[in-house]
């Protein structure tokens, strides 16, 4: 999800999900990417507008990676898809929990400020509070971890990540724009918690009305990945959800009451 300021204008929290380190993170306009790979980008749901080439693959809808691997695979709309409100959605894969539970390391690297690494450890918090079948643990600042905070130069976006893969792991990696590291705590456990849950398997909030959050964009598409609609969660919008797609640069977002009964729902 792109968080784009509203001090500017909206921090889009869509893409971040997919940056490195100390390097241009994009590598190719949308002019110079072949039509085969949006007709696969668009066969799964997604919009091609904005995509951008990254190491990973392909950052569409602004914080959302998709792999060669997505794109080869191809997997028609999820049966259990509602699509028109805005609730809480989850992807196909989900995060494998075996023997009742299971310990997801978080780590950061690339030179993370005080600020930034504290964050971190305020949005594993904000998880752990939950007591849920996934306890997350910081593994500190020199990588390793499951999930790892990786700090690049961009100015493309805030932060991104991916989805689960099929073999149940969460997405292994958070790209974090350095020059927002030195937001308010609040700011920065909430992008991280955001992307953290797109790791595990969380779709935005309003995913299918962008705009709702953004000010701007519509449906972000809903197949391949899958959309599915978590019971419990609201059928109208929800205007303090973690997974929004966008937030301003005073929005802190701990998880509402909703968020929990999806968070409960899934782990």
């Amino acid at each position: 999800m792109k968080h784009v300021t509203k001090t500017l204008a909206v921090l889009f929290l869509t893409g971040m999900v997919t940056l490195t380190a100390c390097k241009k993170d994009v590598k190719t306009s949308e002019e110079e990417i072949s039509q085969a790979v949006k007709d696969q980008i668009n066969k799964l749901g997604f919009s091609t507008t904005d995509i951008q080439k990254i190491d990973e693959g392909y950052l569409v809808e602004g914080d959302i990676v998709l792999t060669d691997a997505n794109l080869t695979e191809g997997r028609p709309l999820s049966p259990s898809l509602r699509i028109a409100e805005e609730e809480q959605y989850n992807t196909n894969n989900l995060v494998i929990i075996s023997g009742g539970s299971r310990t997801i390391t978080v780590s950061a690297s690339g030179n993370v400020s005080s600020g930034l690494s504290t964050a971190i450890q305020h949005a594993i918090a904000r998880y752990n509070a939950q007591n849920l079948q996934l306890t997350f643990l910081w593994a500190g600042s020199n990588g390793g971890g499951n999930i790892n905070v990786s700090i690049v130069n961009t100015g493309q976006y805030i932060a991104s990540s991916g989805f689960p893969t099929s073999s149940g792991a969460p997405y292994g990696t958070i790209k974090y724009a350095r020059k927002y590291s030195n937001y308010s705590d609040g700011f920065m456990t909430t992008v991280i918690a955001h992307e953290m849950g797109h790791c595990i398997g969380f779709r935005h909030t309003d995913y299918m009305n962008r705009s709702y959050s953004c000010g701007i964009g519509g449906n972000e598409g809903d197949g391949g990945v899958g959309a599915n609609l978590i019971p419990g969660t609201p059928s109208g919008p929800d205007a303090a959800s973690w997974m929004l797609a966008c937030l301003s640069s005073t929005t802190n977002r701990p998880f509402n009451s909703n968020d929990i009964i999806a968070l409960s729902y899934l782990y």
